[in-house]
């Protein structure tokens, strides 16, 4: 690993970089080799790049946009590799892994690589230059951070079966996205608790109650894994500015968790 290089990649896009050792037992089973985070002294944000003891894999700065600020980061151990998204957004810096299927080699290529299918096709319709694909209000949606909201004209919903300040979380601890009004269609009914944040299904769940003698005191609630969620109205985050839904508009998540350093990650709402 080439950390003078990494650092020198790292300020011109105006961040710091901090690279460290960790013994395996502190790695989560997603991260790899090496655990990419965002953490906070007492000069503010910066990069952490930590690797396994023992081990040097190839980290290396693919492309960097300093006016963008952002940067494409290649995590390589063999024959495995991953590439990561550092950049930032509105008020915080942040990382994102790129999903693996994705040819990707600059940052304008990972930023599309983490937009779904929808919202590529979206974009597509309503015949959005490069420039404006990168804004986070345009024609076809609205972005806060990892939710985009395409707007969905005609949507009627049962106004009985509509929420009030709703939660939108990925499953991983985050802070959640709350919004105003939500109505929510279809998807599995899992069982979440924080030794089981991605949740279970009602068979795993009853296996676990009938085998674990504590298991009811584990603070379990109902939720709904990867359902069809709608959401108007004002949508609000600490870390970012709040945006305001005029209509119904479909929410997706970012591609990040069908790669396989975010494989531990699920929409949950």
């Amino acid at each position: 690993m080439d950390t003078s290089n990494l650092l020198t990649r790292f300020a011109r896009i105006g961040a710091r970089l901090k690279v460290a050792d960790r013994p395996s037992r502190a790695f989560r089973a997603a991260s790899g080799v090496v655990s990419l985070d965002v953490r906070e002294d007492r000069d503010g944000e910066f990069f952490e790049v930590a690797r396994r003891t023992g081990v040097d894999p190839e980290v290396a700065v693919l492309d960097v946009q300093p006016a963008d600020r952002h940067l494409l980061l290649l995590v390589r151990d063999g024959g495995e590799k991953q590439k990561f998204l550092c950049g930032h957004d509105e008020r915080h810096w942040f990382v994102a892994a790129v999903p693996e299927a994705a040819p990707v080699g600059t940052v304008r290529q990972a930023k599309e690589a983490l937009k779904p299918a929808e919202v590529q096709v979206a974009q597509g319709v309503q015949g959005l230059r490069a420039e404006a694909r990168n804004r986070r209000k345009n024609a076809a949606y609205r972005r806060q951070g990892e939710w985009f909201f395409l707007p969905v004209p005609g949507f009627t919903v049962d106004e009985s079966l509509v929420l009030r300040n709703e939660p939108l979380r990925r499953g991983n601890g985050g802070k959640p996205h709350w919004c105003e009004f939500c109505y929510r269609t279809g998807g599995e009914t899992v069982h979440v608790c924080t030794r089981h944040p991605n949740g279970v299904s009602e068979k795993e769940y009853r296996r676990i109650l009938t085998t674990s003698p504590r298991a009811k005191g584990w603070g379990w609630q109902t939720m709904r894994r990867n359902p069809g969620v709608y959401v108007r109205g004002k949508v609000r985050h600490a870390d970012h500015k709040t945006i305001v839904l005029h209509g119904w508009h479909r929410v997706l998540m970012n591609t990040e968790s069908q790669s396989r350093a975010m494989r531990n990650v699920a929409f949950l709402d």
